[in-house]
């Protein structure tokens, strides 16, 4: 089966649009790639004809003209005006896109622009990556306008033929993971969901009728889950977080990472994250992550819990309480070291239980799960 990967990099706005552009092009020609075929989308202001970045971009160059159309970014929003060849992939001259992402942003303020660059070494269209490179596999930059300037972005998209039971992931072709090198450090690598032509996930998917199982004991969890509370003994009786939300009120709970380490360690998760949520983590004998995600609330000093099971093609959630009278997953006043304290021994209990009952149930439910599979989150 083929599996597509997306390695995102740190992209600076230091460094100007056409420089990037022309660095990613050399690093196909570097490793002995052909010229590779740039997708572009360049995004107005709505319908608006005029003074826009699409006018000043048409004057200077008229011969991009015959890119230009009206459509809907997103089903049943409003139409944007754009110059593009991301479905087709007809060829518009290296030179222009060069000269008109030198114009970004003081030129042609657009919206948003994507340049995305293929070469056959990446592989062949999947759906599921990115509809502005038609997708298929690549490199993809965007430059989007945004409340507090301009948002840069980089990933490369790539795609691996993989067996279920292989342990991990075979490498890229060198050609490709020398474009990779080529574009910097990688932050960050996801796995990415393909579908089918009905919107489901095939790649690492189970199938359909294990999916309605999983969702059946997530739904049965979620209706008893305060029963599920009483089994769990949380240690601390806490009220109800709306007996309690107005008091503490500047009240500082400290470093929260600390606490959460000694209490979830033992039991094989890992954490990650610390301004404003939480990542705990493990992996199970049969391949699924087990997440447990805190919403610390950067503004509003609260915590809410979910708790998550992921594997090939599923993700089973379940929101939980902090306090055994709340029968319902909320956000729950953080207050001062003490209490905090107190939070994170009441959502370590809650985990034990659901570790004994509900991840076996869901474990059982899905069947196996490659062990190259990795959650996105």
């Amino acid at each position: 089966m083929r599996v597509a990967m997306n390695h995102s990099f740190a992209a600076s706005k230091k460094e100007p649009l056409a420089e990037l552009t022309g660095r990613i092009r050399q690093a196909f020609l570097d490793a002995g790639m052909r010229e590779p075929t740039i997708r572009f989308t360049l995004i107005g202001s709505g319908r608006v004809e005029g003074d826009s970045p699409i006018d000043r971009v048409l004057k200077r160059h008229p011969e991009m003209k015959r890119f230009e159309t009206f459509t809907a970014l997103i089903p049943g929003g409003s139409e944007s005006r754009l110059l593009t060849n991301a479905s087709s992939g007809e060829a518009a001259e290296y030179s222009t896109i060069l000269a008109i992402a030198a114009g970004v942003p003081r030129s042609y303020s657009f919206s948003a622009v994507v340049l995305h660059f293929h070469a056959p070494a990446f592989g062949e269209r999947l759906i599921g990556l990115p509809k502005f490179g038609h997708s298929l596999p690549g490199v993809m930059v965007t430059d989007n306008r945004w409340v507090n300037g301009r948002h840069r972005a980089l990933s490369v998209y790539t795609v691996v033929e993989a067996e279920e039971g292989d342990k991990q992931l075979p490498p890229n072709p060198e050609p490709v993971d020398a474009v990779i090198k080529a574009c910097g450090k990688v932050r960050r690598t996801d796995q990415v969901h393909l579908l089918a032509p009905d919107g489901r996930t095939i790649v690492g998917s189970i199938p359909p009728a294990n999916v309605e199982a999983v969702n059946s004991i997530v739904a049965d969890y979620r209706a008893r889950i305060k029963e599920v509370v009483e089994l769990a003994g949380l240690p601390h009786n806490l009220p109800p977080a709306a007996e309690i939300r107005d008091q503490n009120a500047g009240s500082i709970a400290g470093p929260r990472k600390p606490a959460l380490e000694s209490a979830f360690k033992p039991m094989g998760y890992s954490c990650r994250g610390g301004s404003g949520e939480f990542h705990l983590t493990r992996r199970t004998s049969g391949n699924l992550t087990i997440e447990l995600y805190l919403d610390v609330g950067t503004w509003s000093h609260t915590v809410s819990a979910v708790f998550v099971v992921q594997g090939a093609g599923f993700k089973a959630s379940l929101g939980i309480p902090v306090a055994p009278q709340d029968a319902a997953y909320g956000q729950y006043p953080i207050g001062d070291a003490a209490q905090w304290q107190k939070i994170v021994e009441n959502l370590a209990a809650l985990v034990r239980e659901l570790n004994r009952s509900f991840v076996p149930e869901i474990e059982q439910a899905a069947g196996p799960t490659p062990a190259w599979y990795q959650p996105t989150w």
